[in-house]
């Protein structure tokens, strides 16, 4: 029970951490240089296409221009992808 309202507990966070993304009050960079724990496990794809003006093309463009793969999760991201990615937000 524990581990199911862990989930639970990281869905919320990650649902409204998007929704946050696509209302401008956060920023992508931001969540990348230093990402909360709750963000870890997800996928980078998914945090890509959470903000404004990126869909699945633009997201996956961003992702082939860094060299990361689609099933990429931000907390295995090394150091050079994770600044070139943030790089490409900077521009």
């Amino acid at each position: 029970m524990d581990a199911l309202r862990r989930a639970n507990d990281i869905r919320v966070k990650r649902a409204q951490l998007k929704k946050d993304l696509k209302l401008g009050q956060l920023r992508i960079d931001e969540i990348l240089r230093d990402p909360p724990e709750y963000v870890s496990t997800a996928k980078v794809l998914d945090m890509l296409m959470a903000v404004p003006k990126f869909g699945q093309v633009k997201a996956k463009r961003y992702l082939n221009q860094c060299r990361i793969s689609e099933s990429k999760t931000v907390g295995g991201l090394s150091d050079r992808q994770r600044t070139e990615l943030i790089g490409l937000f900077s521009r």
